[in-house]
């Protein structure tokens, strides 16, 4: 396994490359002078003009800005952002990107939890009216237009309900005068949230190891005890109207991607566990008489999580992606807007910070996935 992972290390490098420098040729092949989109101020005189120019790099050619661009990449530089000037592209992504993450993340979890039991209960109960009624209706909030979509979501709940905000990351007038600022409380969030996940996780995966009828309770009392940890952290800080603030913006763009994304992983667990039902080693736990409980969740359920497993990481890697249409239809300031933001104004060192941290994220989930290949099969080895 070790030396798969070093190998498929070396390939993600070497593909990275070559992703980053087909983007940025690409974008320098656009027509227009997006440069002259800042440099054409009146204001301007011809030695701040030119000063600009050549503190951006554009006085130089497409080639000699492409080693220039790598050698700053390589440090960890991805220079400045046309459109935000003077901060850095990193700078502006550490600041974006835990936003869409913590959005992405929850909604893709939440939508996943969801499909993922509901595809295996039509798959077992196949035939029933209740498959078609909620495969119908699953379908059909899968091919929904998102925008129009959203933009109901947004006149019942918030505009005509009053029930939530129309937009927005915070409330301004809660936030007037606040101990913390909100990028900071909400990159300690996102930090707590992870640790309680990891915790969460390890706990479930211990308790897998006990007899099935201390299991259940023993798996509850994992998550009583993460939850009244998170309580005892956060309460004493006197920091809980903000975070309950943040997270009630949050509904409404979760529940709109988790009723959009959910049929799509419930018809695949649907699909492939119909298959895997057909398989002899089904049979045969049928045949030792095992309960139908057990054959359905630690026989059929495991082997159809495969294919699964793998749209699920791979949608977490394309979150930003497809984060423009719903983060622009909020007003949630996260990568998506910022990408659709940068790509208006031709801010094309923000657009390729983007791409950077997108193309990151869709290799490592393709090693992810792999290796979640191998530890859900076991007829997986690497060599």
């Amino acid at each position: 396994m070790r030396r798969y992972i070093l190998r498929r290390l070396i390939q993600i490098v070497i593909t990275f490359f070559i992703f980053i420098t087909l983007a940025y040729f690409l974008l320098e092949a656009q027509p227009g002078d997006y440069g002259q989109i800042f440099l054409s101020n009146p204001k301007l005189t011809q030695a701040q003009r030119d000063a600009l120019k050549a503190m951006f790099g554009l006085d130089r050619p497409p080639h000699e800005r492409y080693f220039r661009y790598m050698s700053s990449l390589l440090r960890g530089n991805l220079g400045i952002s046309f459109s935000n000037y003077p901060r850095q592209v990193i700078d502006i992504i550490k600041d974006r990107a835990p936003r869409t993450l913590f959005l992405f993340l929850t909604a893709t979890v939440v939508s996943f939890t969801i499909g993922f039991f509901t595809g295996k209960i039509l798959a077992w109960k196949r035939g029933k009216s209740l498959e078609y009624v909620v495969t119908v209706g699953g379908v059909t909030l899968y091919t929904v237009f998102t925008p129009w979509f959203g933009l109901m979501i947004l006149w019942i709940f918030a505009a005509t309900l009053k029930l939530f905000p129309i937009g927005k990351f915070i409330t301004p007038t809660l936030w007037r005068g606040a101990p913390i600022e909100a990028t900071v409380l909400f990159q300690r969030m996102l930090l707590t949230a992870l640790i309680a996940l990891v915790i969460l996780f390890l706990w479930l995966l211990a308790a897998l190891r006990l007899n099935p009828d201390r299991r259940r309770p023993v798996q509850w009392l994992g998550v009583l005890v993460v939850l009244a940890g998170l309580a005892a952290y956060w309460i004493p800080t006197g920091l809980t109207r903000y975070i309950l603030d943040i997270l009630h913006h949050l509904v409404l763009p979760v529940f709109t991607l988790t009723c959009i994304s959910f049929a799509g992983t419930m018809l695949l667990t649907r699909n492939s566990m119909l298959e895997t039902l057909r398989e002899d080693y089904i049979m045969a736990a049928r045949a030792k008489g095992l309960p139908e409980k057990a054959i359905r969740d630690k026989h059929a359920a495991r082997n159809a999580m495969l294919p699964v497993v793998t749209s699920f990481v791979f949608s977490l890697a394309f979150a930003i992606d497809g984060g423009v249409i719903t983060e622009t239809i909020f007003s949630w300031p996260g990568m998506g807007l910022t990408l659709l933001e940068a790509a208006l104004t031709q801010d094309i060192p923000m657009v390729m910070g983007g791409l950077v941290f997108t193309g990151t994220l869709a290799l490592l989930a393709h090693l992810i996935a792999d290796i979640l290949y191998a530890y859900l099969d076991p007829r997986i080895r690497y060599g």
